[in-house]
């Protein structure tokens, strides 16, 4: 008699998303986030490298460019840039258990923009030229990201791991 019932929308499950997915999400929401905070810490002078200077400033020198829009395209544009890193972390270092990777992740993030990346971004001083506040706040900065999206990503790897274990327990 039940079976005839329709089902109701409150009473089905939807799909979960997929841990890759999950990934993407947490990479652009860090992205976000963390860009938002780097523009707050260049707007109260703890850095004089914002998120713009090297995103919009490098490509063009439009007025606009050193606005609020070039702040918000910025922030839009390290949350895009953001998704293809968490796909790096991902797939090298999803399985770390330890925030160490995170960290050590940030700290590379930081040099391969500060150091290796630098002669691209015309509007980033040279790492000589960089003052002692803007080094520390940046490589913090990194390091909160990194941290952000590798501890993310790695615990939802082994919460995944361990739900789908149990269940499996569960059907067994």
């Amino acid at each position: 008699m039940n079976e005839n019932k329709p089902k109701l929308e409150q009473n089905q499950r939807d799909e979960p998303m997929s841990l890759l997915s999950r990934s993407l999400t947490t990479g652009l929401v860090g992205g976000i986030l963390w860009s938002i905070i780097g523009v707050i810490m260049y707007y109260f002078n703890f850095s004089e490298v914002a998120p713009k200077s090297y995103l919009i400033r490098t490509w063009t020198r439009a007025e606009w460019s050193d606005s609020w829009l070039g702040h918000v395209l910025s922030i839009l544009g390290a949350g895009l840039l953001s998704v293809a890193v968490a796909l790096v972390y991902y797939g090298l270092f999803k399985k770390m258990k330890s925030m160490w990777v995170g960290i050590l992740f940030g700290v590379v993030l930081w040099a391969v923009i500060f150091l290796i990346l630098q002669p691209i971004f015309a509007h980033i001083p040279s790492f000589l030229e960089l003052n002692s506040y803007t080094m520390v706040s940046s490589i913090c900065l990194f390091i909160l990201y990194g941290t952000f999206i590798g501890y993310s990503i790695s615990y939802d790897y082994e919460d995944t791991k361990l739900k789908e274990a149990s269940e499996q327990d569960a059907a067994n």
